[in-house]
């Protein structure tokens, strides 16, 4: 037995003693925090970045690369991928009695005392992952950007931590998939990013404090605590360990993106936040990259980092750069059977609304336990990477017109609404616009193709004084011959006949202005 009465069995193979009986000492501070502490403090102390949110709503900016990206891959990848079942919470609702995954679970695996969450891990082998292989579709999509899950709500790392057992080098995969990701993504030109939902762990497993499961066996206690009530606020232990987690990632594995789930909006983490920025901004400096914090709802103040809204879309253009961060299915973030999944259009419609909205899309997909890729994931990718390679010049580097766009098809706005959008009509139409050593450009992507092949875009019409200068050449990308498209202009619209050949997914009209617009476009192409 240890002095304190618990245990000392070998813990989960490791060759290390368990911890104490419940309740346990959730989060034990580590010998050398004291140090690590001091050093975030060193570096936010030597600037240029204060934690004020003076200093960081005024020194910092998204930088030009984040805001020409338009496009990254976002992956959740975990144990969660191994039960499958309806979505990557399975690790909190398999202990919420009464829930479907309850009921699933004691059904498939036997009783949550016998067969917890923990007993995944060593199903999750991850054997067929290949980071050049995922890095390589995701370029063929046409992502600028990867950001991997570093650290889901259920606690299990998949990068090579310190400050915890519970990880993917020394279980499940006994592979560094963060760091694997990290090499290949910025071996293929790509910038390299990192998500943390560290913060709601906090809560995550309580359901299973409230009744005999695994969750209150102290040799797991290191894994599912704190399973703390979700009402109350994190300690400050736990706000520490948590700054120093995301201090250990960005230190080891420097990400150019940084993303947050919802939870760090308590006000307990404020001053843990802007401590955090400051540190990060600074590290940044010092490595001569610009990099993004990603964060929902009001978390961190107005221009000290990127909005971001999940699942959703802006009702209009948003001055400051944002993100929506989605998923190819409507149903799940990680692997699961039963998906429904987007199609190729709704994916490009989807980037088009985005993009002209002053927005940048991150795109999730889900691998399979094994680490492969759904075949159904693949193709989406694939076919928004073709649709790319013919039209990205409407989308990359681009900035919002004077409109967003035109048509009668509206769907809501803000967070989760994306399961619920109206199909796009062929009337329905998104505004980008372009600045080059060429000219000025402005595009029109067409969502949807009428019936007599003709596309007629009436904010290009000459009654809607939005192109008082007019022009004297219409394209159309991928069609080479811009002389023999057939084109007119009148009072009402802009029609455009379309070749049978040219594409029914998301065609782009490309309209070279002869002057620069008087509108308030050009503050996006400098904000």
């Amino acid at each position: 037995m240890s002095d304190d009465g618990g245990t000392t069995r070998d813990h989960a193979g490791t060759g290390e003693a368990a911890p104490g009986p419940w309740p346990p000492r959730v989060v034990p501070r580590r010998e050398g925090d004291d140090a690590d502490l001091a050093r975030v403090t060193a570096v936010v102390r030597d600037g240029p970045f204060s934690d004020a949110w003076e200093s960081l709503t005024s020194g910092y900016s998204a930088p030009p690369w984040y805001q020409d990206a338009k496009f990254g891959i976002f992956v959740h990848w975990g144990v969660y991928s191994v039960p499958a079942f309806r979505n990557e919470w399975y690790a909190r609702t398999m202990y919420l009695e009464g829930s479907p995954e309850y009921d699933h679970h004691v059904a498939t695996h036997g009783p949550q005392a016998e067969f917890g969450y923990k007993d995944f891990i060593p199903r999750f082998h991850g054997e067929r992952f290949d980071a050049q292989e995922w890095v390589r579709a995701f370029r063929r999509a046409g992502a600028q950007f990867v950001v991997p899950v570093a650290e889901h709500h259920d606690g299990f790392a998949m990068y090579d931590t310190a400050r915890s057992r519970w990880k993917a080098p020394l279980m499940g995969p006994r592979r560094d998939v963060i760091g694997e990701l990290a090499t290949a993504t910025r071996d293929a030109g790509m910038v390299f990013g990192v998500s943390s939902h560290r913060a709601e762990h906090w809560w995550f497993m309580n359901g299973g404090s409230r009744f005999d499961s695994d969750v209150r066996d102290p040799e797991f206690a290191d894994f599912y605590g704190p399973a703390m009530r979700e009402e109350t606020a994190p300690n400050e232990q736990f706000l520490e360990d948590w700054l120093l987690r995301t201090v250990e990632v960005i230190d080891r594995y420097r990400p150019q993106v940084l993303w947050f789930d919802w939870w760090v909006e308590q006000p307990a983490f404020e001053p843990y936040l802007r401590r955090l920025a400051a540190y990060y901004y600074n590290q940044a400096d010092r490595w001569g990259r610009g990099v993004v914090i990603n964060h929902k709802w009001s978390a961190f103040r107005a221009g000290a980092a990127v909005y971001d809204i999940e699942r959703g879309s802006m009702a209009e253009i948003r001055p400051d750069v944002w993100q929506n961060d989605t998923a190819v299915s409507k149903v799940a973030w990680c692997w699961v059977d039963g998906h429904r999944y987007k199609s190729v259009a709704d994916l490009v419609a989807e980037l088009a609304d985005v993009v002209a909205k002053n927005g940048v899309l991150l795109l999730n997909v889900g691998p399979k336990p094994d680490g492969t890729i759904a075949e159904e994931e693949q193709l989406l990718l694939d076919g928004l990477g073709d649709w790319l390679n013919i039209n990205g010049e409407a989308i990359y580097g681009t900035r919002p017109w004077v409109i967003p766009g035109e048509g009668p098809t509206q769907n809501a706005a803000g967070s989760f609404v994306d399961d619920g959008r109206k199909a796009y009509t062929a009337a329905d139409v998104r505004f980008t616009t372009r600045t080059d050593v060429t000219g000025l450009y402005l595009y029109a992507i067409l969502l949807g193709r009428s019936a007599d092949g003709v596309a007629r875009i009436r904010s290009l019409g000459r009654a809607s004084g939005l192109l008082p200068h007019g022009f004297d050449r219409v394209e159309l990308l991928g069609h080479r011959d811009a002389d023999g498209l057939s084109w007119e202009r009148d009072d009402d619209y802009l029609a455009i006949r379309l070749p049978p050949e040219s594409s029914h997914l998301g065609a782009v009209v490309k309209v070279p202005l002869s002057s620069p617009s008087p509108q308030p476009r050009v503050d996006f192409l400098h904000g």
